[in-house]
């Protein structure tokens, strides 16, 4: 597996290749999503190359802002919103220590589903608690960014690209629908995105049958579950504040099914 600095020219090139094809096409939904990836591409990998603690960082920064989101989309109260956020803070944290990731974890679920008990909240307590605890466990993968080590940047750009794939193939070959959850994708979408996905796993030295498994089936996965949730909600996107994709759920929706699995096949 190369190491995160050998990957910064792969990284650099695509982004530099991209760049030409979106300002040439001169659609403005493609700039803003190029200028987002330009922007977050060197945090990421600073944040990699500080190793353990500058993934817990990162991850532990990420699960605030998703959890803010995530509890505006099913209507969380603020306070059930920072208990998750304070489990999720934790558990990340806890990856420091061998064997406490999941101990930590399940107090910190059981803190949430026993909230509305504690606030006595006799009318909407349950939801609370379902929504809480499912927003918890889907992510609680943003600490496989953590737990990955060196292969979680070969499945950060994967994912990313394959992403892409996945567009590009969707729009230029029409196929069955994927999903009523998600009517503008369809299968073309799917395999062009697991090829493109598995080719950059290769390219980072990086192409195990798990992650493989990971990054062709936890994106399109991670994605139609979001869609779920903000169609539930009636919304079109997570947030607004994210040029180019709306809010951050909206961007990472792909990874963090991919690193759920990622952790669990490895």
């Amino acid at each position: 597996m190369i190491g995160v600095l050998d990957t910064a020219p792969y990284v650099a090139g695509a982004l530099g290749a991209g760049g030409v094809g979106v300002f040439a096409s001169r659609r403005r939904e493609l700039i803003r999503r190029w200028s987002t990836w330009a922007v977050t591409a060197p945090i990421v990998g600073g944040a990699v190359l500080l190793g353990r603690p500058g993934m817990t960082i990162l991850a532990s920064a990420l699960a605030v802002v998703a959890t803010v989101e995530y509890g505006r989309l099913v209507r969380l109260p603020w306070l059930d919103r920072c208990v998750v956020s304070a489990a999720l803070v934790a558990t990340i944290g806890a990856t420091a220590i061998p064997g406490w990731t999941l101990t930590i974890g399940a107090i910190g679920m059981i803190a949430i589903g026993l909230l509305p008990v504690l606030t006595g909240d006799a009318v909407d307590g349950g939801r609370r608690a379902a929504y809480g605890v499912l927003g918890f466990v889907w992510l609680s993968a943003l600490a496989g960014l953590v737990l990955l080590g060196d292969a979680t940047m070969a499945v950060i750009v994967a994912v990313s690209i394959a992403d892409i794939a996945a567009w590009c193939a969707g729009k230029a070959i029409r196929s069955p629908r994927l999903s009523p959850l998600s009517p503008a994708k369809g299968w073309s979408g799917v395999l062009g995105g697991g090829l493109a996905g598995i080719g950059v796993l290769a390219l980072f030295g990086a192409l195990t049958p798990a992650l493989a498994v990971a990054v062709v089936l936890g994106g399109p996965l991670g994605d139609l579950f979001e869609s779920m949730l903000k169609r539930g909600a009636g919304v079109k996107d997570a947030g607004t504040w994210l040029p180019g994709f709306g809010g951050l759920l909206d961007r990472i929706d792909s990874l963090l099914v991919a690193l759920a699995l990622a952790v669990v096949l490895s």
